[in-house]
């Protein structure tokens, strides 16, 4: 093989690599016995269709790309699928699900708890490395969203001390957390309601909740991965559709 077909090839398998980084795992990624950067334990996952959002409900297999069932309501399904469950802000707003935190937005989910000393912490800053690649007029137009798996423990106060420590002190930035039952409710809705707060997934949810566009991403995909992925969720459908 000479080594212009070598360039190629190699530069081929490179973009395969990255295309299966984004990809859905075949099983949930939850916080285990390891946290390092890279590397989950893996747990089962149902798979993530159900109604208007990427749940994990259903029993079909996990896709890269999830796509839920096209209902007449539009917004008012969104609506009544994630609910105005009221949940509080990291400055102590009290603050409706669907209506503050999700309407007519791009989105990137994920979920952490305070007292965690490694998966967490690592996310988050990943994250702020994802917004960093976006470039600054891309990441005025997604909006970062981590909700507590422990609520009981994580008030305002201490998300917003947690937000400041890893760098996601950022008006585009909302943590959540509220009454456990509130928080349980909408996390199961999203998929992510885990056993115990040490239990949570830690996939990443990117989503345009206007046009039902999800994704389920790995978190050791590479954040200019993960940048490419939301910059084209915050383009029209239509410019989408026509550069494939």
């Amino acid at each position: 093989m000479n080594a212009a077909r070598r360039t190629v090839l190699l530069a081929s398998l490179a973009a395969l690599a990255q295309v299966l980084t984004l990809a859905v795992a075949p099983g949930a990624f939850a916080h285990g016995k390891q946290h390092t950067e890279g590397h989950v334990d893996k747990q089962a996952e149902h798979g993530d269709k159900h109604g208007a959002a990427p749940a994990a409900a259903s029993a079909q297999p996990a896709a890269q790309v999830v796509t839920p069932p096209a209902t007449g309501g539009g917004t008012h399904d969104a609506r009544a699928y994630f609910t105005d469950t009221e949940l509080v802000d990291q400055n102590g707003r009290k603050l409706q699900f669907y209506s503050d935190v999700l309407k007519d937005r791009v989105v990137m989910l994920n979920v952490v708890y305070t007292n965690c000393k490694d998966a967490c912490p690592l996310i988050t800053r990943k994250l702020k490395e994802v917004r960093d690649a976006l470039g600054e007029e891309a990441a005025r137009k997604v909006h970062f969203i981590s909700i507590s798996s422990d609520p009981l423990n994580d008030t305002p106060a201490s998300l917003k001390a947690f937000a400041a420590k890893n760098e996601a002190d950022n008006p585009n930035w909302t943590f959540l957390t509220g009454d456990k039952a509130k928080v349980d409710f909408v996390l199961s809705r999203l998929g992510q309601l885990g056993n115990s707060a040490e239990e949570h997934s830690t996939l990443l949810i990117a989503g345009d909740v206007a046009t039902k566009r999800w994704n389920k991403i790995r978190p050791d995909a590479p954040p200019p991965a993960i940048a490419e992925r939301l910059k084209v969720l915050t383009e029209p459908v239509a410019k989408v559709s026509a550069g494939r």
